[in-house]
């Protein structure tokens, strides 16, 4: 994969934060996403949310498994430690990389097949853990990178591109987050970045286990059976001296309206997405009354954004486990290898 970099020049009186960084010092490689994907504006809300934290770069650790969205680490936070692990994997990688480190933020990105699909085992292990982390799955309802096959969190009854509909029940990841125990729930659109980026900051502040599911839309996908521009019909029918592939600019797709309203979002595919924004009588504290909150609008056809839940009385796996304070890289021998006396304590503890 070729990464390109940004160019170092930039304005000279670009705002710094308390650490004396601009938000340009918080991005990453040039991506190579089609020209108004919604993952891309993700990346920037995290940009954006870890800037105004003022949040050192190096104390980051971030992780992701395969997908469109797997790749979008690479766009923010080049300072930062980074780990593309194996398609459904990055919940095993985050949490191995957060119980050697708990001095680090740890975010991590999958997408909807990378977490509901081969994934959705990790995906709810990892929450029910209670794995201290801000998980974000860009969720578009589709396989971008394979052209547009129906991922499992599209909506039954939904319809392809060319019409197809979806015959099979959609996996609500928030629904799932809410019964396995997550500590912070919440739902937003990429589109809506007054709304995205307090949810990120709230979640890399929160102590336990933060999952945002961002509706964010794919804008060209066009690999399904009987297409004559899919990858298998193309190679079938074509000798190729060079490998290549052009996807038209698309604008990106934008919402701005008020908490209790709902607007009606026009998808690239020319399909609408009515959002519901909560107001502000919601009680996020309720996890019984959230998950029965996005139920009831989900058969009204609405996707509910915000924060959907939260514990003020939150905890995190390193808590559970009672495990050392200190990073496993700063310990030393004296620490990993205290004596027998130590050891016999050990054991007598069991008797």
């Amino acid at each position: 994969m070729t990464f390109v970099a940004k160019p170092k020049v930039h304005h000279p009186r670009l705002p710094l934060n308390e650490l004396g960084l601009t938000r340009r010092d918080y991005e990453g490689s040039v991506s190579t996403l089609c020209a108004g994907c919604g993952h891309d504006s993700v990346s920037a809300a995290i940009v954006q949310a870890c800037a105004e934290l003022s949040l050192p770069p190096h104390r980051f650790s971030k992780i992701s498994g395969i997908g469109c969205s797997s790749k979008t680490p690479s766009y923010f936070l080049n300072r930062s430690h980074g780990f593309n692990s194996v398609h459904g994997r990055m919940p095993s990688v985050a949490t191995g990389a957060n119980m050697a480190n708990q001095d680090l933020y740890c975010i991590g990105v999958s997408g909807d097949g990378d977490s509901a699909s081969i994934g959705l085992g990790q995906f709810a292990h990892i929450v029910r853990r209670r794995i201290n982390m801000l998980y974000i799955v860009d969720n578009n309802g589709t396989y971008g990178l394979t052209k547009g096959q129906f991922s499992a969190t599209n909506d039954k009854g939904s319809t392809s591109k060319k019409g197809k509909p979806n015959l099979y029940e959609s996996i609500d990841l928030v629904g799932l987050a809410l019964q396995l125990g997550a500590s912070f729930v919440a739902r937003s659109f990429s589109g809506d970045k007054k709304q995205l980026v307090p949810l990120i900051k709230a979640g890399l502040m929160h102590k336990g286990f933060a999952f945002i599911d961002v509706i964010s839309p794919c804008v060209a996908f066009n690999n399904h059976q009987g297409s004559t521009k899919s990858y298998d019909y193309v190679r079938g029918h074509i000798e190729s001296v060079t490998m290549a592939d052009f996807i038209a600019p698309q604008q990106e797709i934008t919402a701005d309206y008020e908490p209790g309203s709902t607007e009606d979002v026009a998808m690239p595919d020319g399909s609408r997405m009515r959002l519901r924004k909560l107001d502000d009588s919601y009680d996020p504290r309720d996890r019984f009354a959230a998950l029965a909150h996005v139920l009831e609008r989900q058969a009204a056809g609405e996707v509910v954004t915000g924060l959907l839940y939260v514990d003020p009385d939150s905890t995190d796996c390193h808590e559970i486990m009672n495990t050392i304070q200190k990073p496993l890289n700063t310990l030393v021998e004296n620490d990993l290898c205290p004596g027998n006396g130590a050891l016999d304590r050990i054991n007598a503890s069991y008797r």
